[in-house]
């Protein structure tokens, strides 16, 4: 691991901490649309005519990333943390998979004012990586690339004020966790940069992300598999792949998430609002998600499920699915870009989206006048005021096909 340092130097301390509650930090409402992304953050690259930037190899200094990590711990970072420069120059015995991770820590502060910069460039060009040419084609060979920062079984944490950027894979992934806060933080990659999701959570629990801006080459956050009590506020989220739960069920796995809120957020030239993403042939459900008060500007797929998710155009049917249920939309407003429908609720033929629900629903067109039709496919719910568009589609009550059947709702 390399330092790039500005004063002061990057540090750890102990400290006693303490379990936050869900809301405690202030959180604003949601502001006027910004015109334009998010300004990219000042040059942290050295700059040789200044003595005070320096770059130093912090194993030099003693610096040991062996563990076992201490419990109520900060980490402080106030200058700009670098990895080896791509896959050539990382450490042969060092798993190609991770770069920073912190592993069964009970309370542990990751802060500060610096920069954590992934350099992932090298990554991205990997021949096996997804390219934007013709069928974004590739080529065999390996691919494994890290996540930059990774809390994998670990409990009361906070990550919090940090910059981290060019991320090879995703920028901060939380697996296995409980009580998590993620506050003001800023996390930048191109948008053309393959996988590289900005807050990534699975099997976790009690997480609360806050006041944060994300842009990016995937997901600004997604939900797997095993998370529930999830609290999303005041984000700011694009050029980006939108706010996801999923993918979800594939490889006909088990799959379950529930009590998921986003909310007072905007969501500006992506590729997807707030989509919910699972397999053919999976099982479990996703239920007791709420999206509220969050404005698009020019996304496509505003508000989205697809229960078909596929990567390739192979994917067989299979009847089995996770089960979708109890899914509000409430106050969503603003624009969606014209190649695709504002509305995509494409779920299962044997296992039916149900109760979903709509209300101050206005999505009007990014160019021109005429609006698109909402697109439903065995979607059940209502709509509670007039839409924009209408969303006649919606069908009432609850679907036969799950009448009288054993649906795994986790």
């Amino acid at each position: 691991m390399y330092a790039n340092l500005f004063s002061p130097s990057v540090q750890g301390i102990l400290h006693s901490h303490t379990k936050y509650k869900r809301g405690y930090y202030p959180i604003s409402q949601i502001s006027i649309t910004p015109s334009s992304s998010p300004s990219p953050e000042p040059s942290d690259e050295p700059n040789s005519n200044s003595p005070k930037h320096n770059a130093f190899d912090v194993r030099s200094f003693g610096a040991v990333g062996d563990g076992p990590c201490q419990s109520k711990i900060i980490l402080q970072v106030d200058g700009t943390l670098m990895p080896p420069d791509g896959p050539d120059s990382w450490p042969k015995r060092n798993s190609r998979r991770n770069w920073l991770v912190f592993y069964r820590i009970n309370g542990m502060s990751l802060q500060g004012g610096g920069v954590i910069d992934g350099k992932g460039e090298k990554w991205w060009n990997l021949p096996c990586k997804p390219h934007k040419g013709i069928n974004g084609t590739t080529l065999p060979g390996p691919c494994d690339s890290p996540v930059a920062i990774r809390f994998f079984m670990s409990n009361n944490l906070l990550v919090q004020g940090i910059k981290i950027r060019n991320s090879p894979q995703f920028h901060l992934k939380f697996d296995n966790c409980k009580n998590v806060l993620v506050n003001t933080l800023t996390i930048n990659s191109p948008a053309l940069s393959p996988n590289t999701d900005g807050i990534h959570i699975e099997n976790t629990e009690n997480v609360g992300i806050y006041n944060s801006v994300v842009s990016n080459g995937d997901d600004c956050v997604s939900i797997g598999t095993g998370c529930y009590n999830v609290d999303i506020r005041n984000i700011t989220c694009g050029p980006s792949h939108g706010i996801s739960i999923g993918s979800l069920g594939n490889y006909n796995s088990r799959a379950c998430v529930s009590n998921i809120t986003v909310s007072d957020s905007i969501i500006k030239h992506s590729d997807n609002g707030v989509r919910i993403k699972t397999w053919q042939g999976g099982s479990g459900s996703v239920s007791g998600v709420t999206f509220n008060n969050v404005h698009m500007d020019t996304v496509r797929n505003p508000l989205m499920i697809d229960q078909y998710y596929c990567l390739s155009k192979g994917c067989a049917n299979q009847t089995s699915a996770v089960f979708v249920s109890d899914i509000m939309y409430t106050n969503i407003k603003g624009t969606y870009d014209v190649r695709s429908p504002p509305i995509h609720f494409a779920c299962s033929d044997s296992i039916p989206c149900t109760n979903i629900t709509l209300s101050e629903v206005e999505l009007l067109p990014a160019q021109g006048d005429i609006l698109s039709d909402a697109f439903c496919w065995s979607a059940y719910g209502t709509s509670q005021t007039l839409t924009i568009p209408p969303v006649f589609c919606l069908q009432e009550g609850l679907p036969r096909s799950i009448l009288g059947i054993d649906i795994d709702r986790c």
